[in-house]
């Protein structure tokens, strides 16, 4: 049981009985609602990883809870209906700043794991070994900053400072666009596709939405 898999679920039935009220199918909606409310609950009682506050990345896995500090986590606070409890918001997001945000993107696993790869090179079977295990995936700083802005309203300084490595990235690798991902530490070269779709839609999403709110 992935986090990021429940957050989306627990998103989707939320926005599942909102579309069902705006119909008036009443009875329908208040079935979603119970639905939506135990995985809430549940989430919170399972996903919880109260030694590291923050969440695990995998419950009930081959090998059970997985403790690995990812950046999955933050779709449980990201999205149009968190899944997290409020009073887990601070924890999650200072710890996520604190070792996995990056001048471009967000590390996909935390310094200091066993698995943990500082750089995406090699032959294929080193970079498929690094892909997720540390290297920085830029679109996740899209998801970032919601949760942050969401979190922390009145300080669009900060969100709009964690984007501030990239507008040097567009004139290196492909000029004028921005890479798939990076290494995890610096000088955090861009590798992989060096164009990516869904890196330049985030980035240029978060960058309106900063703008906006200054």
């Amino acid at each position: 049981k992935t986090v990021e898999i429940n957050a989306l679920w627990y998103n989707a039935l939320a926005l599942l009985e909102g579309w069902l009220v705006e119909t008036g199918d009443e009875a329908a909606a208040r079935s979603l609602h119970e639905h939506a409310e135990l995985a809430r609950t549940s989430f919170n009682e399972r996903f919880w990883y109260s030694d590291g506050g923050y969440l695990y990345d995998v419950v009930d896995g081959d090998n059970g809870d997985d403790p690995a500090c990812r950046p999955n986590q933050v779709l449980a606070i990201s999205l149009r209906h968190p899944v997290l409890d409020l009073d887990r918001w601070d924890a999650v997001l200072d710890t996520v700043r604190a070792h996995l945000l990056t001048p471009v993107g967000l590390r996909s696993l935390t310094p200091g794991h066993p698995d943990y790869k500082p750089r995406y090179d090699g032959d294929l079977r080193a970079r498929d070994a690094a892909y997720h295990q540390g290297t920085v995936w830029t679109w996740l700083i899209g998801p970032f900053i919601d949760a942050w802005l969401r979190a922390h309203p009145d300080d669009q300084a900060a969100a709009r400072q964690m984007l501030a490595g990239l507008p040097a990235h567009l004139d290196e690798a492909c000029i004028g666009s921005i890479g798939e991902i990076f290494d995890a530490e610096r000088p955090f070269l861009p590798r992989g596709c060096v164009a990516q779709a869904w890196s330049v839609a985030e980035v240029l999403r978060a960058w309106i939405k900063t703008t906006h709110q200054q």
